[in-house]
């Protein structure tokens, strides 16, 4: 496949991949999605085991790939990603690779054709930005057109934002939806994100159904040889873009429901002077963000930076040196609040120094805010131009900021910052409206996010129900409150969190926020949102920048009016609600490099370090389990980790708890949390406190440690129950997502667009 690169880095890695392909795989045209004609696949015996140039050419070793995509599709917290060979999509030794998603499309389509037969079934497909997008949208349409089930795609195949699509897939009543992206993850990467009948992201139960069907299919080629899957014309009536052509993508809905919610009243942002700069990463954002600040009238407060869509990103994140300094493309992501380390043992913020503020940003004023969102525009990160003389209150308040020059700085507010911030602001335009008392209010949170948030809401007499990572676990939550509101409407709605605690929510709550520390959030609306057909909910299923974006230029204008600063309100908040938790901190801890861009050692690298994030992981796990199962005390643990960890005290430690996808610790100030990535050979370690150097050094001593089982570790916990600690805490997991579940079934509606 050619490419043509956009910059010399870009060539690099280009090059590299080119270089480390075979022969026989820049040469093998399984599926010629170029015809527009429709043709047929035919699946092999073959297929299913490794190449080899004299004994099975024809080798794809789908029973490898399909091992990992399985295992991945049981864990994971936002749709089943990884990196794929970008100019040689069909490269089968990727985890995600267009043979990949031919099958799991069939797969889903055959699930959802035995559960509505003889319905008229309408799903939904976009994408952002990312390589081979194009290319996999084409593929998924296709192939659901072939087993009979419609397809809404935006006019020309274009991109549109997971939000939007995850709002669709809900307030048109249809059956579900794709969506390719990786969100902020690196440039080589990427995912399918299945959306079920709420908008909400598959929970694993729901992946688990289509991945049996994978497994049908290659019983059925090992059985009788040969699997053919039909893939329709290009130009199948049944991939239709009329419908959203009509509904502008649905633009003109999601204002209204934005004029519902937080954008009612924009009277003193359509009067702000100065200008925020909205930074398009990707560019993926602008083609719908655009248009809904359009139709705010408000776009003229805006200006943007990356307005191109860019599989590239922009070069953003993207360096010829990795952390260590060796000579190679690396790739940080573009998630703008990753810190990293300089050789000297300097930290910095590799993506934002790749944005080149320093000349961006010359000439707009001090006060200036930058609102930095990700490919498929569900994150935000806020940032705003300040005078180097507030560099002592910032870092008195564990405010992170970037040197632009000597007069100039950047805060980067962390999103446990910024969110405490917009919910802290969204309260006081409720209270100010006299609606706040109108309904009692909570949130949803992961347990990784902020503790201040904790404290926030106690102080403002708002209910909280932590969740496990992943906003399907929020909106998992929501769907279980809407259940009660149909089925009790005069009851106390009542939930479980994650750390077993009942939580009463009042009669007839309403969310006032919900979100992650990763960026992604949303709030409630005071009525219902009702899809077509009627169904309601009370808020959106997917994280939203532009429901972020609208809410923090509001405060930006009202701090505007104040002659404040960001980082000035956010210490207000801190005071005004007394928290004590005012710091946060996260290490990632990568055990190899994602951009690696031989295959083979990629994976090997990928296994081993699995194994290092598996162990680190069990050390905690166990623990938690053990203390869940009466296997060992509360004591029996601050023992082990005192024992294990000298430098650090766990005296004060008040509880241990696996959360569902990792250990919290809960101490008498401050909480830390163990976590395995879900996707990945990563480890993430939180913290949330009153000291940001104790936290810190917490999660980066937890974070790190090598797993390695100590002789007192040993002692309290048998070997069975260590080895057998995962699984009961898959089972822990399954029993908090499904008690009191909303498991309404879903009935297809008359549609009349």
């Amino acid at each position: 496949m050619n490419r043509n690169a956009s910059c010399e880095l870009e060539n690099e890695l280009f090059k590299n991949i080119f270089d480390k392909t075979p022969e026989y795989i820049k040469n093998n045209v399984l599926m010629d999605f170029s015809k527009e004609e429709e043709f047929t696949f035919t699946l092999k015996k073959e297929h299913l085991y490794p190449y080899d140039a004299d004994k099975n050419p024809e080798g794809l070793n789908l029973l490898d790939w399909f091992a990992n995509y399985s295992k991945e599709a049981k864990v994971s917290t936002a749709g089943i990603r990884g990196p794929q060979n970008i100019l040689f999509p069909q490269d089968t030794r990727f985890p995600i690779n267009l043979v990949g998603i031919v099958l799991a499309t069939l797969a889903k389509a055959l699930v959802v054709r035995e559960k509505y037969e003889g319905k008229e079934i309408i799903k939904l497909v976009g994408s952002e930005v990312r390589y081979n997008s194009q290319l996999y949208l084409d593929a998924i349409a296709r192939i659901q057109a072939a087993q009979g089930i419609k397809t809404l795609t935006p006019k020309e195949r274009k991109t549109i934002p997971i939000w939007l699509a995850s709002f669709l897939a809900f307030k048109l009543d249809l059956v579900g939806g794709e969506y390719i992206t990786s969100s902020h993850g690196i440039s080589v990467k990427t995912a399918t994100k299945d959306l079920n009948s709420q908008g909400s992201q598959y929970l694993p139960e729901e992946s688990l159904e289509f991945v049996n069907k994978i497994q049908m299919i290659f019983d059925k080629v090992e059985k009788e040889g040969n699997y053919e899957i039909k893939i329709s014309a290009k130009h199948n009536p049944l991939i239709d873009e009329s419908i959203m052509t009509k509904l502008e993508d649905g633009i003109n809905l999601y204002v209204e429901y934005l004029q519902s919610g937080v954008a009612q009243d924009l009277s003193k942002l359509k009067n702000m002077k100065n200008k925020i700069l909205i930074e398009s990463v990707g560019g993926c954002a602008y083609r719908t963000l655009s248009k809904v600040l359009e139709k705010l009238e408000i776009s003229d407060k805006f200006e943007w930076n990356n307005t191109e869509e860019d599989p590239f990103f922009h070069s953003i994140g993207k360096y010829d040196t990795d952390p260590k300094g060796n000579k190679t493309f690396y790739d940080y992501s573009v998630d703008a609040t990753v810190i990293a380390k300089r050789l000297n043992g300097e930290k910095f913020f590799p993506v934002i120094e790749s944005l080149h503020y320093e000349s961006v940003l010359d000439k707009f004023p001090v006060g200036t805010a930058v609102l930095i969102t990700d490919p498929d525009h569900d994150r935000l990160t806020i940032c705003e131009l300040e005078s180097s003389g507030n560099i002592p209150t910032l870092e008195e308040n564990g405010i992170p900021y970037v040197k632009l020059n000597d007069n100039r700085i950047l805060t980067v507010f962390s999103a446990n910052q910024a969110f405490l911030m917009l919910m802290d602001f969204r309260t006081k335009q409720l209270k100010h409206t006299h609606k706040w008392t109108n309904h009692p209010r909570f949130m949803v949170k992961t347990t990784a996010s902020a503790q201040s948030w904790d404290e926030w809401a106690k102080h403002n007499g708002v209910s909280v129900v932590n969740v496990p990572v992943g906003f399907k676990e929020i909106a998992n939550i929501m769907k279980k409150v809407e259940l009660q509101l149909k089925t009790t409407p005069d009851n106390e709605v009542k939930v479980d969190d994650v750390f077993g605690n009942c939580i009463n929510l009042g009669v007839q709550p309403r969310l006032i926020f919900a979100g992650e520390e990763s960026g992604g959030m949303i709030m409630g609306a005071e009525n219902t949102v009702k899809s077509l057909t009627g169904r309601e909910a009370i808020a959106m299923r997917e994280k939203s920048a532009t429901e972020a974006i609208i809410v923090a230029s509001s405060l930006l204008a009202q701090l505007e009016e104040d002659n404040k600063t960001l980082s000035q309100y956010l210490v207000e908040v801190f005071d005004s609600n007394n928290i004590i938790s005012r710091f946060d901190t996260r290490e990632d801890i990568a055990y190899y490099n994602e951009s690696e861009p031989d295959i083979e050692k990629l994976k090997q690298a990928k296994i081993e370090g699995e194994k290092l994030r598996t162990k680190n992981d069990l050390f905690f796990l166990s623990l938690a389990i053990g203390v869940n199962k009466g296997v060992l005390s509360l004591d029996d643990v601050i023992l082990v980790l005192n024992d294990a960890f000298p430098g650090l005290d766990f005296q004060d430690v008040k509880d241990i708890k696996f959360v569902g996808d990792g250990t919290y610790l809960q101490f008498k100030d401050k909480y830390i949390e163990i976590r395995p990535s879900g996707t990945d050979a990563k480890t993430k370690a939180y913290g949330g406190g009153k000291s940001l150097r104790e936290i810190s050094d917490y999660a980066r001593i937890l974070g790190n440690y090598s797993g390695e089982r100590t002789d007192l570790h040993k002692q309290f916990i048998s070997d069975e129950f260590y080895n057998n600690s995962k699984e009961i805490a898959l089972e822990d997991y399954l029993k908090f997502v499904e008690k009191d579940a909303n498991n309404e079934v879903f009935v297809i509606p008359q549609y009349n667009f």
